[in-house]
């Protein structure tokens, strides 16, 4: 049988379809000869087309790797789905993109950001577990640093690295600084806790309503994760982990305290990314702990309809994206857009924190923790700046910081509140238009 190129693609949410999840048969008949890769939207679970389960090996006999689930049928085959670690399976298999089309992808994802008025971002790189960790050491030296010494950086990027070569950043930091330029900032370590809800992988201390002998998975070695966020933060690195479940969140705290208690106090800024679903009393850990609450408004437009089918709707209203229990708790929330999950748009994610209104509904989703305009504009800049220690650069037009701002289409955002139809009109960064709305030459 011959064999041709590999088809690749992603963004499916089975929520959309009813919740019925595909398999390789579905795509087999359009695609005998390509082994084929769709990831789910959220990036956790993805699906391979029977020549991909071929090439990567993956059979009856495949077991499950740490972290991970290869899925199966009511007779132990695979389905063709893979979830966390083991798409590293199919992932292995597929040819690394060329240096060429990672650095044309690189100024397409920075106009695109301009154009949404964005002007700084934190890259956690290519990973996430059972991946190479050298993938997002590649990109800086053959993308980024390419891109800063040949002019062709347009915005600022604070890039994070996982966790296993901290003593690789440690090292860069002393020899270089935080600061390579005045594009790229050295952020510290990535990890995950969990995978994500969508893809039935984030962590619960309770079952899945639609699965009760499913809690999740926890993608990490905990006593590992342990040892290496002991050393990176006793090297002064600042440490981000991926946590959706309750429990997930829970462990990452204890962890983090455990760690603040035997490193001493300094400002080291730990980081939950996402957040998303907490058991209660959880909450006030994060204002106690003074851990930030790195979460993404928008994920909540998807997650609305899933969380009440996965977790119940009682569960579902009790825990899930709890921003303005966050700020009364004193935790400082940071707003992001985890793109490509989402799409990059502050001015939707703000509207979205404030509103929390799911697609096809009529109202809000839990709307006692709707937050107020302000409170979104501070999250989506001073917050988010600080809560990757760039709030002495960016964050705010501020004498002695880079005047990067952005010019809306309303008058004032109480225009913005009402409608919500505002667009950027241009973006500058260090005072220089990056992007108009308008052709040049029109007025």
């Amino acid at each position: 049988m011959r064999q041709g190129s590999w088809l690749l693609g992603g963004g499916w949410n089975n929520d959309l379809w009813g919740g019925e999840l595909p398999m390789a048969s579905w795509i087999d008949d359009i695609s005998p000869y390509n082994p084929v890769w769709l990831t789910r939207m959220d990036g956790h679970m993805g699906l391979a087309n029977s020549m991909a389960l071929k090439i990567a090996g993956i059979s009856k006999s495949t077991e499950d790797p740490g972290g991970g689930a290869v899925m199966r049928n009511g007779g132990g085959e695979p389905t063709g789905l893979l979830v966390d670690s083991a798409m590293k399976l199919v992932l292995s298999c597929i040819p690394e993109v060329s240096i060429k089309e990672k650095r044309e992808a690189l100024l397409r994802a920075s106009n695109h950001a301009l154009m949404r008025g964005v002007t700084t971002v934190v890259d956690f790189g290519r990973y996430f577990p059972g991946v190479s960790t050298e993938l997002s050491w590649e990109d800086l030296s053959d993308v980024y640093r390419w891109a800063d010494l040949s002019g062709n950086m347009k915005i600022r990027v604070c890039l994070f690295f996982p966790i296993e070569t901290w003593a690789r950043l440690y090292e860069l930091i002393n020899e270089a600084g935080r600061k390579l330029s005045q594009w790229i900032y050295l952020g510290g370590m990535k990890s995950f806790a969990d995978g994500s809800l969508g893809s039935s992988s984030a962590l619960l201390y309770e079952p899945y309503v639609d699965e009760v002998q499913n809690y999740g998975l926890q993608v990490a070695d905990m006593d590992g994760l342990y040892n290496m966020t002991v050393s990176s933060d006793k090297s002064g690195l600042q440490i981000a982990v991926h946590a959706i479940g309750d429990r997930a969140n829970d462990l990452i705290l204890d962890m983090f305290k455990f760690v603040a208690s035997k490193n001493g106090i300094r400002d080291r800024r730990f980081r939950i990314e996402h957040a998303q679903h907490l058991a209660p009393g959880t909450v006030a850990r994060f204002g106690e702990q003074e851990v930030i609450a790195s979460v993404q408004p928008d994920h909540l437009l998807y997650d609305a309809d899933s969380a009440i089918k996965k977790l119940g709707r009682e569960r579902a209203q009790r825990g899930s994206y709890l921003f303005k229990s966050l700020l009364s708790g004193n935790a400082q929330l940071a707003l992001g857009s985890d793109w490509p999950v989402v799409d990059i748009n502050p001015l939707g994610s703000i509207r979205t924190a404030m509103k929390r209104v799911p697609p096809g509904w009529e109202k809000a989703w839990i709307s006692s923790e709707c937050i107020s305009l302000n409170d979104a504009l501070i999250a989506y800049t001073i917050s988010a700046a600080r809560a990757c220690f760039l709030d002495e650069d960016v964050g705010s037009l501020s004498v002695g910081k880079m005047a990067d701002f952005v010019v809306l289409s309303v008058d004032s955002w109480d225009n913005f509140a009402v409608e919500g139809s505002a667009s950027i009109e241009a973006t500058y960064v260090g005072g220089l238009q990056a992007y108009s709305r308008k052709p040049k030459g029109d007025m």
